[in-house]
């Protein structure tokens, strides 16, 4: 398979905190990745890294070419979509002006519409309430249209950051299974940091375990998912 991203000895800080020291992984293309480990063990900053948004050193490349001194308007035009934790909608814009939004960088106007329709079919509870303001809608149906919104960009990379945080279990396993879905069908590549390993590691094919900022761990999801003594040592389940 082709590899559409690649980490190579990243490190990261804030001032003069080091947070990541020398992560090293990959992406390939049409995959779905799982970024695992306890708060502060590095995740979000990983994300953050791979979209210039903190000071880091090391190699980022997608699809060949390198993502270092790039700003980050520019790393989104090059197709990679990030999904900060806390969702990050404009509470005070309708749900459709929210999706209208995620493809501001786009000309094709027909195509922007038949894109916000697909993203109604994933999602069809934002269809229902496309004209609310999404300050107005529940957590879980936020967390939807910062999905749907990213999506609106027509990424060839998504970066989730903790889609699951302060959802209902039954919200996250619905979310989780349209994640899955989008992957396959819409051939979105995936990278998503999570705290719930378990439903994690059933909806990804790689996984890579981090501590401290640095990765302990990595494999394919299924093996370390029925690996009780990874999972206890690593995971806490």
């Amino acid at each position: 398979m082709t590899q559409l991203l690649n980490v190579k000895d990243l490190r990261a800080y804030y001032g003069q905190v080091q947070a990541l020291h020398g992560l090293t992984f990959s992406l390939n293309e049409g995959s779905l990745t799982t970024l695992l480990g306890a708060n502060g063990a590095g995740k979000t900053t990983t994300l953050r890294a791979i979209c210039n948004m903190v000071r880091s050193t090391g190699g980022i490349e997608f699809d060949g070419k390198p993502l270092n001194n790039r700003s980050t308007e520019s790393i989104v035009r090059f197709g990679i979509a990030h999904v900060p934790q806390g969702r990050g909608t404009f509470t005070t814009m309708t749900v459709e002006e929210n999706l209208q939004l995620g493809a501001i960088t786009r000309k094709d106007n027909a195509g922007i519409v038949s894109d916000i329709e697909r993203m109604y079919a994933h999602f069809p509870v934002l269809k229902q309430r496309h004209t609310q303001q999404a300050g107005t809608l529940s957590g879980g149906e936020q967390q939807m249209l910062a999905v749907a919104r990213a999506l609106m960009l027509r990424p060839r990379l998504m970066l989730l950051d903790e889609p699951s945080f302060g959802l209902a279990p039954l919200v996250v396993r619905d979310l989780f299974g349209i994640l899955g879905k989008i992957n396959r069908e819409d051939k979105v590549s995936i990278l998503v940091v999570e705290q719930n390993a378990q439903l994690a590691l059933e909806l990804a094919d790689q996984a890579y375990v981090i501590e401290t900022g640095r990765i302990v761990m990595s494999g394919n999801a299924k093996d370390i998912a029925n690996n009780e003594e990874i999972r206890k040592s690593y995971l806490g389940y």
